[in-house]
C-alpha cells in the first residue's frame, strides 16, 4: 500500500497558487455533449502557505482552513454544429484575511483545525471573536446560485447573455458551517460582502448551520437549521421562500450541540440527524481551543445518534424523534417517503448518507496526513486509515405519521451498509430524483491507492454493486451530475469533475458518461487547480436544481 501511495503524487493539488483572474480558453479533447452547456462553479482552498512581512512562512494546518477560492468553468457551443468551447477563471476570496497574516504572521480567529496558542490568554481569544472584521472571514465550502433571501430577483437588473443564452445567474453565495454567507460576483468572482442568517430572520442568531442547505425541487424554497449554543442549546429549523424571500421558523427544540455539515428533506419533512460529533462545554470549548476539531468530544460508542423529524407542509413542528447506533457523517445523500409495509396508511422515511465509524476522519484531513510527500501521511495505513473510510448507509424511520409523542425516541433501522471499498464521499445523485426514490449514487472513492482519494465511483443501491473510473496518479474532485434533458433513465447524463494529473502537475475538467463512467471529453488547464470541496452547476435555459 505504501509503495502505491508514493507513486500517486498529489502535492500540487494542495500547495497551489494557480489563479486566472480573466477567462482563459482551455484545450478541449474528445466530445462534450451539447446539453452540458452551462456554468460550473467550484470552491475550496487555494493553497495554505503565505510569506509574512517578517520573511517566514505561515501555514494553515488543516485542509478545511486553506485559503478559499472560487473557480468558474463556462461550457459554450459558439457554432450551431461545432465543438464545445470551455473557458476558466478563478479568484481567491480572502484578500483581507491573507493581508492580516502577511502583516502579523498569525490569525486571531476561529478555524476548523488550527491548534491553539497556549501563550494566548482565554480572555484575548474571546475578545478577538467579537472584534474581528467580517471581511476577514474564510468562507468557502459550498456555493448557492440565486439563493432565496439573497436579493437575486431584482427585476431591474439585466441578466447577461452568453452566445444567445441567458445564464440567469444573478447572485452567488459561498457558505460554510457557520451562519455567515459571503456574496461573490458571479462573473468576476470578486468578493462583495458578508451577510448572516440573522438578516433572514432575527431568531437565527446562533453561530452554526449546515453548509449543505436543501432546496425543494418544486418550489425552490431552501431549508436549513440554526444552532444557538448555551447551557440549553437550541436548534431552529427554518425555510426561506424562493418566491417571497421570507424566512419562517418551522420548529424549535433543545438538543446536544454538534458539528453537523448537512441535513435531509423529503416531500413533507425536514430531518436533522444529530450524529456523534458533540461540541463540549456548551460551545465554550470552541472559544478556548479556537477551533472546531478540538472542541468536539471524543467519540462515545455508547451514545445514540438522534434523528429529529420536522413537518414542513402543515406547520406541525417537531413530529417524531428516532435514535440509532452512533456514527459520524459529513454528507447526507437523499431521503424519500414510502408507505409503511406494516401499515400502508402510515409513512416511512428512507434516508441515505455516508457514515464513519467515529470522528477520526477529522484528524486525517490535516495537510501533513494528505500530502503524498509528507512523512506523516505514511502513518495512515492499516486500521488507522480504514476507520477514516466512509460507508454508504441506508436507514428507515418507520411510521413517521403514526401520531406518536414527538419526543419519544423510536428506533431508526439500519437497512443496509455498503462495504467501504464500494462506498463514496462527496456524494451526488441525479438532482431530478431528489426527495424521490433513486438507484444510483456517485462520488469520489478511496480504495487506498493514494494518500487522498483515487477515483470516481458509481454505486447501485439495488444490486449493491459499484463501478469505478480511475487512472494512476490522477486525483479527481467531487463529481457534478448534469442530466440529459432528453434522457429516459436515471443515469442518462454526464459527470463533471476536475482531475489533477499529479505527474504533469496540471488539471483538467473531465466529462464522464454517467451510465458507465467512460470518458467522453476533457478540457485541459495550464496549471494545477487546487483540490476543492464542492461545486454547483447552472445549465443554460434550464432551471437551477438548487442546494442538495
Amino acid at each position: 500500500m505504501e509503495a502505491g501511495m508514493n507513486t500517486w503524487p498529489n502535492d500540487a493539488g494542495f500547495d497551489a497558487d494557480y489563479e486566472e483572474h480573466s477567462p482563459v480558453a482551455l484545450t478541449v479533447k474528445g466530445t462534450i455533449p451539447r446539453f452540458a452547456a452551462g456554468v460550473l462553479y467550484r470552491t475550496g482552498p487555494l493553497g495554505y502557505k503565505i510569506k509574512t512581512g517578517k520573511g517566514n512562512t505561515w501555514a494553515a494546518k488543516h485542509w478545511f482552513d486553506g485559503f478559499s477560492c472560487v473557480h468558474r468553468f463556462q461550457i459554450d457551443f459558439p457554432q450551431e454544429a461545432g465543438p464545445a468551447h470551455v473557458s476558466y477563471r478563478s479568484r481567491r476570496t480572502v484578500d483581507e484575511y491573507l493581508e492580516i497574516v502577511r502583516k502579523t504572521g498569525k490569525l486571531d480567529s476561529i478555524t476548523f483545525g488550527a491548534k491553539r496558542d497556549p501563550c494566548q490568554s482565554f480572555f484575548k481569544k474571546v475578545m478577538s471573536i467579537f472584534t474581528a472584521s467580517h471581511n476577514t472571514k474564510n468562507v468557502g465550502v459550498t456555493l448557492s446560485i440565486n439563493m432565496p433571501g439573497g436579493n437575486f430577483n431584482d427585476q431591474n437588473e439585466k441578466i447577461p447573455e452568453i452566445n444567445g443564452h441567458s445564464n440567469d445567474i444573478q447572485t452567488l453565495y459561498a457558505k460554510t458551517d457557520s451562519t455567515m454567507l459571503k456574496a461573490i460576483d458571479p462573473e468576476t468572482l470578486e468578493p462583495i460582502g458578508i451577510a448572516s442568517q440573522a438578516q433572514l430572520h432575527p431568531d437565527l442568531k446562533g453561530p452554526f448551520s449546515a453548509a449543505h442547505a436543501k432546496s425543494d425541487p418544486l418550489t425552490g424554497d431552501v431549508y436549513n437549521f440554526n444552532l444557538n449554543l448555551g447551557s440549553s442549546s437550541t436548534y431552529r429549523i427554518f425555510r426561506t421562500s424562493a418566491s417571497t424571500g421570507k424566512t419562517d421558523i418551522l420548529a424549535t427544540f433543545l438538543g446536544k450541540p454538534a458539528y453537523l455539515h448537512s441535513l435531509f428533506i423529503t416531500e413533507s419533512y425536514v430531518i436533522l440527524c444529530v450524529w456523534n460529533s458533540q461540541i463540549t462545554w456548551s460551545g465554550i470549548s470552541i472559544l478556548y481551543n479556537k477551533n472546531i476539531v478540538d472542541a468536539i468530544a471524543p467519540f462515545d460508542p455508547s451514545k445514540k445518534a438522534i434523528w429529529y423529524v420536522v413537518d414542513r407542509k402543515h406547520n406541525k413542528g417537531l413530529v417524531a424523534t428516532y435514535e440509532s447506533d452512533p456514527f459520524f457523517c459529513f454528507h447526507t445523500i437523499n431521503a424519500w417517503e414510502e408507505s409503511s409495509a406494516q401499515s400502508p396508511e402510515k409513512t416511512d422515511i428512507v434516508a441515505e448518507l455516508c457514515t464513519y465509524d467515529n470522528t477520526d476522519v477529522l484528524h486525517r484531513f490535516y495537510y501533513d496526513n494528505l500530502l503524498s510527500t509528507s512523512e506523516a501521511s505514511k502513518d495512515y495505513f492499516g486500521r488507522k486509515r480504514e476507520v477514516c473510510l466512509p460507508n454508504w448507509a441506508q436507514y428507515r424511520l418507520a411510521s413517521v405519521n403514526g401520531n406518536m409523542s414527538p419526543t419519544r425516541r423510536l428506533p431508526a433501522e439500519l437497512v443496509h451498509k455498503a462495504d467501504k471499498a464500494l462506498s463514496m464521499e462527496l456524494p451526488i445523485i441525479n438532482p431530478s430524483y431528489f426527495t424521490h426514490k433513486h438507484r444510483f449514487i456517485y462520488g469520489v472513492s478511496d480504495r487506498l491507492k493514494s494518500t487522498f482519494v483515487d477515483g470516481i465511483v458509481k454505486y447501485d443501491n439495488h444490486t449493491h454493486r459499484a463501478i469505478f473510473w480511475d487512472t494512476d496518479g490522477h486525483t479527481p474532485g467531487e463529481p457534478i451530475f448534469v442530466a440529459n434533458p432528453k434522457g429516459t433513465q436515471e443515469d442518462d447524463g454526464v459527470l463533471l469533475t476536475v482531475v489533477l494529473d499529479g505527474f504533469k502537475e496540471k488539471s483538467y475538467l473531465l466529462v464522464l458518461d454517467a451510465r458507465d463512467l467512460s470518458e467522453m471529453g476533457r478540457a485541459e488547464m495550464d496549471g494545477p487547480m487546487s483540490f476543492g470541496f464542492h461545486g454547483t452547476y447552472k445549465a443554460y435555459e434550464r432551471d437551477y436544481s438548487g442546494d442538495y
